[in-house]
This record gives structure tokens, sequence and C-alpha cells, in this order.
């Protein structure tokens, strides 16, 4: 299929589904944090959500359409040297943005697991918390919050490479990931489109589901702390 239309399809709906859920998980947990107190639970549920759609991105990122695979777009250091010395970008991500959407999903993949294990020692655990031992726990807690920074650190960089994109490319990157699709002069000619329709969404949906029961297992596996005075 050559490149004869005025946009092609390159992200999928569940890739853009994933990408806006954890903007919103990452924006939740963020603020009910700082907030503290009673929004603590709101806390904790963005957490476990983010960790889920962590787990659907990692399987998604194996079985999904062509370019949400990360066999796809994860190049090694020579392709990256070759796109910083100006190769052309392929179509989805490039060299370098996939280094950034691999970092980004590991630390956030962590920030989700280690929150799993802490304690503010007042009123707000992990589901897991009870599983280990004080020792773990207080490192868990003192991890998830130096991470923190590395998050904010990584979401700050994402952002400036988005506009500055926008700014010197002129690349649409943010209407990209809502729509799906990009402009066929941003791409190399014969791109073909990603395959996005009711045999894909089904697909993620029974992923979806099943990575929703993993996180609900986990939710279940949390030891209730005995408030009582008696």
């Amino acid at each position: 299929m050559q490149n004869n239309r005025q946009a092609i399809r390159i992200w999928d709906l569940p890739t853009r589904l994933f990408h806006w859920a954890l903007v919103a998980c990452i924006v939740g947990a963020f603020v009910s944090v700082k907030l503290g107190g009673l929004y603590m639970d709101w806390h904790v549920r963005f957490g476990c959500t983010a960790l889920g759609l962590i787990l659907f991105r990692v399987l998604w990122g194996i079985i999904g359409p062509r370019y949400a695979r990360f066999s796809q777009f994860v190049r090694g250091p020579a392709a990256v040297a070759r796109y910083l010395k100006g190769a052309a970008a392929p179509a989805g991500h490039n060299p370098l943005g996939a280094l950034s959407v691999l970092a980004l999903l590991l630390v956030i993949g962590f920030q989700a697991t280690s929150g799993l294990f802490t304690t503010d020692d007042i009123m707000t655990q992990g589901p897991l918390f009870g599983h280990v031992s004080e020792a773990t726990a207080a490192l868990m807690t003192s991890w998830h919050k130096l991470n923190e920074w590395v998050i904010i650190g990584l979401i700050a960089l994402h952002l400036l490479a988005v506009a500055w994109y926008a700014a010197v490319h002129r690349k649409r990157m943010v209407r990209a990931i809502i729509t799906g699709d990009v402009d066929a002069k941003d791409l190399p000619a014969g791109t073909p489109p990603a395959q996005d329709g009711l045999a894909v969404w089904l697909r993620a949906l029974l992923l979806g589901a099943c990575v929703t029961a993993l996180v609900l297992w986990i939710q279940s596996l949390e030891v209730v702390a005995d408030m009582s005075f008696s």
C-alpha cells in the first residue's frame, strides 16, 4: 500500500486507550498522594490500575498490532546513532522515542509494583504490605518515594520532546495518539496501516480482562489490620 492518502492509521485503539488511561492514572496518583488523608485510598486504586495497564502494554507489545510491538520499534545503539545523525524515522516510535517508551514502562511499572508493599505508617498500605518483612516494606517505601522524581523527570523530557517535534518538525504527535492517524508525508513511502478493527479490539478486551482479574486477585491478598481496641 502506497502513501497516497492524507493519513495512515498507525496507533490502534487499544494502544491509544492505554496511553490516555495511564496519563489519567499518573495524574490521579500524583494529586491524591499530595492531598493525602482519605485520598490515599484513591492513590492505591490509581496505582493498582497503573500496574494493570503496564502489564497490558507489555503483553500488547508482544501480541498487539504491528506498530505496538516491541519487535517493530525497539532497536540497538547503532539505529539510535543513525537516527541522531539524521536518518529517516520509521513509522511508529523512532529509535530514540523507543528508549523513552521502555524507560517510562520500566519506572512506572516499578512504581506500581513497589507500591504494593509500601506503607505510610498511618492508615494506608499496599495490598501486599502484610506479606513482607518490615525491613522490606521500609526499603520499598523509600524506593517508591525516590522513584517519583525519576518519573517526573522522564515525563518532563517526554513532554519537551513532544513540544520540540511539534515546533521544529511540525509533527502532530498528540493528535496522532488521539486519532491514531499520522500524516502520510511524515511516513516512509509504502508504510502499511496498522490493524485496528473488531478482531484487534476483542483480543485487547480479552487481554484486559485477564490482566484485570490478576490485579483484583493481588488486591484480594491484602491483610487487613485489626484496628479494634478490645
